[in-house]
């Protein structure tokens, strides 16, 4: 039976479908465990289903096709210890089911397309991710996946990709301004033309003066950094490896962004990077490349997805402890 928690610690989790949030999720549920972590799909609050979104041509990331007013209610209920009505969107028949209880839980996860879209949902947030794939690595994932395992046709699956990105552009890109923590998956640098996409740059871009978050730096805070670290520490094949830290402007705000751009021959070797980076919410030494090397087997494991994704959720961690220790002191004096 879970202990009912004395702090709701409520983290948002954003973008678009098949951007690596099931991977990350799975990331944060290993770090916490899973009696401690309730995640509410965002689906769940659409009030057009799959028939009456094709009858009106309103798509799912469309505002319209979703209740916030019920998502803002409960939310705030759940953060507030309340225990709520949730409905579910069944997605294999497209149809909404009858609600399920869903109980408070010490750390509760809101992710899906809009969890920062609605300005009173996101006051609600203790930490934040959006994350942000380019269109060039997009396509080449959603042909590769849909191609490949769904044996759709590549003119059918780019017709798809056109058809949501209006709505993609209006409703879903914008929230990434208001996210903590934004994880950013471009094409590599390392290879000239490339079109096959499996080498990638990630960048996680950290926003600075949020209370409590210290984001993670590279050498020395506030630096520009460029750094190649390929040699008898770090094995790296063809086309290599590069790092980058460096402060910048984000939407008008301060940030730091930390970038990877190639890939990892050997995972253990991951701790010699771990070893230059500071502020990485970490308990002990080696534990970032420790949490990596649990599940070598998630998707992009082997590159900056999975190091700044396992990053995050120290982040995550560092956050919920702060919390719930401010809790634990406010009570205390209460009772003083």
């Amino acid at each position: 039976m879970t202990v009912k928690p004395d702090r709701v610690v409520l983290i948002g989790v954003a973008g678009d479908s098949g951007c690596g949030k099931s991977t990350f999720l799975r990331r944060l549920t290993d770090l916490f465990g899973e009696d401690f972590v309730t995640v509410i799909c965002l689906d769940d609050y659409h009030c057009l289903d799959r028939k009456q979104r094709k009858e009106t041509g309103i798509t799912a990331l469309d505002p319209r096709a979703n209740n916030f007013d019920l998502m803002y209610e409960q939310i705030k209920a759940l953060k507030h210890g309340e225990a709520i009505n949730k409905p579910i969107y069944n997605h294999e028949t497209g149809m909404i089911d009858p609600p399920e209880i869903i109980e408070p839980n010490h750390i509760v996860v809101i992710e899906g397309l809009h969890p920062l879209y609605d300005d009173r949902v996101r006051a609600l947030l203790d930490f934040s991710v959006y994350f942000d794939i380019s269109d060039e690595v997009k396509i080449a994932w959603k042909i590769q996946r849909d191609m490949a395992e769904r044996g759709h046709r590549y003119e059918d699956v780019l017709a798809a990709i056109n058809a949501r990105r209006p709505d993609f552009a209006a409703y879903i890109d914008p929230q990434k301004e208001f996210a903590d923590v934004v994880m950013r998956v471009l094409p590599t640098q390392l290879i000239k033309d490339d079109k096959e996409r499996r080498v990638l740059r990630v960048q996680m871009i950290q926003r600075d003066e949020v209370e409590g978050f210290d984001p993670a730096y590279l050498f020395d805070e506030g630096s520009v950094i460029y750094w190649t670290p390929c040699g008898r520490k770090l094995t790296c094949s063809y086309p290599g490896m590069k790092f980058y830290y460096g402060p910048d402007a984000y939407f008008g705000k301060s940030v730091s962004i930390l970038e990877v751009d190639g890939q990892f021959d050997n995972l253990e070797e991951v701790v010699y990077i771990e070893s230059h980076l500071s502020k990485t919410s970490t308990k002990y030494d080696g534990e970032l490349t420790h949490l990596l090397l649990q599940h070598r087997e998630y998707p992009g494991s082997n590159n900056g997805t999975g190091l700044f994704q396992v990053l995050t959720g120290l982040k995550m961690r560092a956050t919920y402890e702060r919390l719930t220790a401010q809790e634990a002191k406010t009570k205390v004096a209460a009772r003083v």
